[in-house]
């Protein structure tokens, strides 16, 4: 066998051995086989005179206090209150609205200036706020208390509680240690009934997926889908119910994922394909490839083909990731989006906060039809800190 022979087999062996390598150390077999029966799918085509409305949803794991001084957070909050508005102004979707960010802050980093520097965002028309919790070791009584807890202290700036009469409380969710229902093990969580508890505290859908290359990452990706509780199980919702036009709710929470995919443009070592998450990062920034992949993966309401949900991720109060969401990687986002699904026939884009997305999801699934940008609103009203700044320090439920 001549040497030639040798080295192809030995550097194919290599490869395989790495891809193996690879594919265990990131969980891929979760969900690599629910991703092949997707791609296997015929691709949706939208009819002559149809239009396919995208609807683009940022959710941010805002954390500005993890940082080592006081004054290192005030300046993270100072960037996002002065340079986003001047980001925002400049793009604008179908409906003339900017884009629309949603801040998940920590419940338990609740800082009072943080908050209200973030509720002068939202009053702006800028986004909205929403709960994200980083808890362990933990048990269903403290977990419900201490989303109360932090649900009081956020309503203080008029979030998570809607402009009804009643003071409802309602919120999205976002789950910090990527361990939602116990799936990561009790270091990141602790709680298998987590579901159920979100949901009697007013939580209306769950953002946290995807996690990969987490090994919590569901079997279930690229849906729209209620979990149903499994009692006394961890990871409940790794698989669950579609939500389809003309059917009734049944679980216990909405789960609503963003795009997970593999994206053979970009691989590592120049042969392995890379998992997109749909996360955005210094390392890895929103180019127009990883938009059209996102898109591709065609999330909707099962029976509504023509709304494609790409809700995307970031860490927005990240030092290292300011520019990539602030500064021209951004507006490159923005301009992308606008040119390919905003002024091209066929298509119309759709800024939305989390919140929104929930409204014009549970439209689809009432079987309402027409434009989504008639149903914002649609269920769950503007959180308080829309058009009113006065603080609130009590909830009437």
């Amino acid at each position: 066998m001549s040497m030639v022979v040798l080295l192809a087999s030995a550097i194919a062996v290599i490869g395989v051995w790495v891809l193996i390598s690879e594919v265990r150390k990131k969980y891929v077999t979760i969900w690599l086989g629910s991703y092949l029966r997707q791609q296997l799918r015929p691709r949706y085509v939208a009819l002559p005179g149809e239009r396919t409305h995208i609807l683009f949803c940022l959710v941010d794991h805002f954390e500005p206090l993890a940082g080592p001084t006081k004054a290192v957070e005030r300046q993270r909050m100072e960037a996002w209150a002065e340079r986003y508005p001047r980001l925002a102004q400049c793009h604008t979707d179908s409906d003339g609205r900017p884009p629309q960010h949603t801040w998940f802050y920590p419940g338990e980093q609740y800082d009072e200036e943080c908050l209200e520097g973030l509720s002068g965002l939202v009053r702006g028309g800028f986004g909205e706020i929403e709960l994200h919790l980083h808890h362990g070791y933990d048990i269903p009584e403290r977990l419900e208390a201490r989303l109360r807890h932090a649900i009081t202290q956020f309503s203080k700036h008029g979030a998570l509680i809607t402009d009804e009469d009643a003071l409802k409380v309602a919120y999205a969710f976002i789950h910090g240690n990527l361990g939602l229902n116990n799936s990561r093990g009790v270091e990141s969580c602790g709680v298998n009934n987590e579901l159920p508890i979100l949901r009697d505290t007013g939580c209306y859908a769950d953002f946290s997926m995807p996690t990969a290359p987490c090994e919590s990452q569901t079997r279930k990706i690229n849906s729209i889908y209620y979990a149903h509780d499994k009692p006394g199980q961890p990871k409940s919702h790794d698989d669950g119910t579609d939500v389809e036009v003309g059917k009734k709710p049944e679980g216990d929470l909405m789960i609503i994922q963003g795009p997970l995919a593999i994206n053979r443009a970009n691989r590592r070592y120049g042969i392995i394909p890379r998992i997109e998450n749909a996360e955005i990062s210094c390392s890895n920034p929103p180019t127009p490839s990883r938009i059209r992949l996102w898109v591709s993966q065609h999330i909707h309401v099962k029976g509504r083909p023509d709304r494609i949900i790409v809700k995307v991720s970031c860490h927005g109060a990240e030092d290292r990731n300011r520019e990539v969401l602030l500064g021209e990687p951004a507006d490159q986002m923005y301009s992308y989006l606008e040119a390919e699904y905003r002024d091209r026939p066929g298509y119309r884009l759709h800024y939305v906060t989390a919140r929104q997305l929930y409204n014009i999801i549970k439209a689809a699934e009432s079987g309402l039809t027409g434009d989504p940008n008639l149903y914002r609103d649609y269920l769950i009203p503007q959180y308080r800190n829309h058009a009113d700044p006065i603080l609130h320090s009590t909830i009437r439920r």
